[in-house]
């Protein structure tokens, strides 16, 4: 079981599925909107027992939101309305058991660091077959 929440704990979550890797997203907005990247791991919306209501922001409207917490500005789930609640790996308590697969819009990021864990580095999203330098 998987158990997280936002900083000031107005939002709470508890997670009884196996999750699949964590992926971290270099892209602009993510960026933007965490202040670094966004590391976040799916979740089927009907598998997250989630308290507390998140404030949303329609960072692509139609196509993708992002959830916060109200109170503390949590960035907690990025929902693309594909079924699937992406819940923010850093709001999780430890130990998750999880790991990193790959690095997306790895050509985004920003310039003051670079990933050299190991896992693949996709130049845009996962579908592109281009890599990262």
């Amino acid at each position: 079981m998987i158990t997280g929440s936002c900083l000031c704990g107005a939002i709470h979550y508890r997670i009884e599925v196996p999750l699949g890797p964590v992926t971290p997203c270099h892209c602009t907005q993510c960026r933007t909107s965490t202040g670094h990247f966004s590391a976040a791991t799916p979740v089927k919306w009907e598998d997250l027992a989630l308290e507390g209501e998140l404030s949303w922001y329609d960072s692509t409207p139609g196509k993708a939101r992002r959830g916060f917490c109200g109170t503390c500005g949590s960035y907690m789930i990025w929902e693309e309305f594909d079924g699937l609640a992406y819940v923010s790996a850093g709001t999780m308590d430890n130990p998750t058991g999880l790991s990193i697969d790959a690095h997306i819009f790895y050509a985004d990021k920003g310039d003051y660091y670079r990933c050299d864990d190991g896992v693949p580095c996709y130049a845009q999203g996962r579908s592109s077959e281009e890599m990262a330098p």
